[in-house]
């Protein structure tokens, strides 16, 4: 009986969304996504009488995690671009410590700036690898 590659073993459509994932910075890209998420509903906090909402009148607390997602669905739709995309979600997130809650209470800023290290250190489908070590 002869072995069987991965992607001969997998359906035509869950082959191709794997094919069409590795030609992108797809993890790094949903990180950032994530901790802009992540900060928007920390900057719309309301617990009880008492509202969390830091910046010039929330403005901020709206704009950066707007940013942040929209620069993670860029870099992963545009990966030509990824280190331009990676290095403004890394200052972005290291901004929101001041702009939003202290990044998402911390969380949504290390979730953005994992996100985008990922995808500024992205290689690319056809960077060759080097030998592993045995």
């Amino acid at each position: 009986m002869p072995v069987q590659s991965r992607s001969e073993a997998m359906p035509g459509q869950a082959a191709a969304f794997r094919d069409w994932r590795r030609g992108r910075p797809f993890v790094g890209g949903l990180l950032a996504a994530f901790g802009g998420v992540e900060m928007f509903f920390s900057g719309q906090l309301d617990l009880g009488h008492l509202h969390i909402q830091l910046g010039i009148e929330g403005l901020q607390a709206t704009v950066i995690p707007i940013a942040l997602v929209l620069l993670g669905i860029l870099s992963i739709t545009m990966p030509a671009h990824h280190v331009f995309y990676g290095i403004l979600t890394l200052v972005v997130a290291i901004y929101s410590l001041v702009g939003v809650n202290m990044g998402g209470f911390i969380i949504g800023m290390l979730l953005a700036g994992a996100g985008g290290v990922l995808v500024v250190a992205w290689m690319g489908p056809g960077a060759k690898r080097g030998k592993r070590a045995e």
